[in-house]
């Protein structure tokens, strides 16, 4: 049940964290022990986050990750030894089944958002699922793509809505925060994807570029619009990653954002 992924005690705020892409099993249990340790010492949910697959990149000959087989063998090995529930996207139905039998949460790519097979396939599994707003959906428009999960889904898993922003024009991203609470009076919890929202699509002409100086501002801002949970990617060298080099977060800098981040969550509880 999602509850018991996001709220195992009753927490302000859950964290879904890792690296955008599987580079290696060390990086990645490297990485979770980290952010747990973080997560733990803040009294926050804590949910690794990376990708088996980067099935949509700008580019034919950017790197996309080690593959189905071997990426859940480290996404497994993440779950086991640092303790913590995993999340992974998918991006086919013939993915989903074998999938779900290794993570908690399934995530639909913002791309893949209103793929009506996808979701299904996702609901039917009974795992959670974490359904990233396209760039080219209005918050409204993610009511469709729920109930396209919820209607299949036999056993409860739960499902989450993650803004990611929206596309501006060229190569721009921009996120409105009135958004937020429109997904939110879905019934679901919100997630605001910080990495993403601060992307500029191909901006780089064969990959994506970023302005991650604009990322502790704008998490702040969600947190305090009342987000449920924080979506970010962190990297030990954010400069030599393989995947959003330019949008990833510096491992070192995750610490402070938290601390900040969680004690806006805990102000805004005494807001009316």
């Amino acid at each position: 049940m999602l509850s018991n992924l996001i709220y195992p005690e009753r927490c302000s705020l859950f964290i879904i964290a890792g690296p955008c892409v599987i580079e290696s099993a060390e990086q990645c249990l490297a990485i979770g022990e980290r952010v747990k340790k973080i997560c733990d010492r803040f009294g926050l949910a804590y949910i690794f986050k990376a990708s088996f697959d980067k099935a949509n990149r700008s580019s034919n000959a950017s790197f996309r990750g080690p593959g189905l087989t071997d990426g859940l063998a480290i996404l497994e090995r993440v779950r086991k030894e640092v303790g913590v529930p995993v999340l992974t996207d998918v991006h086919e139905v013939a993915q989903v089944t074998t999938v779900a039998k290794v993570v908690d949460v399934l995530q639909v790519p913002a791309f893949l958002a209103r793929q009506t097979d996808l979701l299904q396939a996702c609901g039917q599994t009974g795992r959670a699922v974490n359904i990233k707003k396209g760039q080219f959906m209005s918050p409204h428009e993610m009511r469709n793509a729920a109930a396209k999960v919820k209607t299949t889904q036999t056993v409860d898993g739960g499902i989450m809505l993650t803004e990611r922003g929206t596309f501006f024009g060229y190569n721009r991203l921009v996120n409105d925060f009135t958004g937020l609470p429109v997904m939110r009076s879905f019934g679901h919890p919100v997630v605001f994807d910080i990495t993403h929202s601060i992307q500029q699509p191909a901006g780089l002409g064969n990959q994506s570029g970023g302005n991650p100086e604009y990322s502790p501002m704008l998490a702040r801002a969600a947190v305090a619009a009342g987000v449920d949970g924080l979506f970010l990617e962190c990297h030990p060298d954010p400069k030599n990653a393989k995947s959003d080099a330019a949008t990833v977060m510096d491992l070192n800098a995750v610490e402070p954002l938290l601390d900040q981040c969680r004690r806006i969550a805990e102000l805004r509880k005494t807001w009316k």
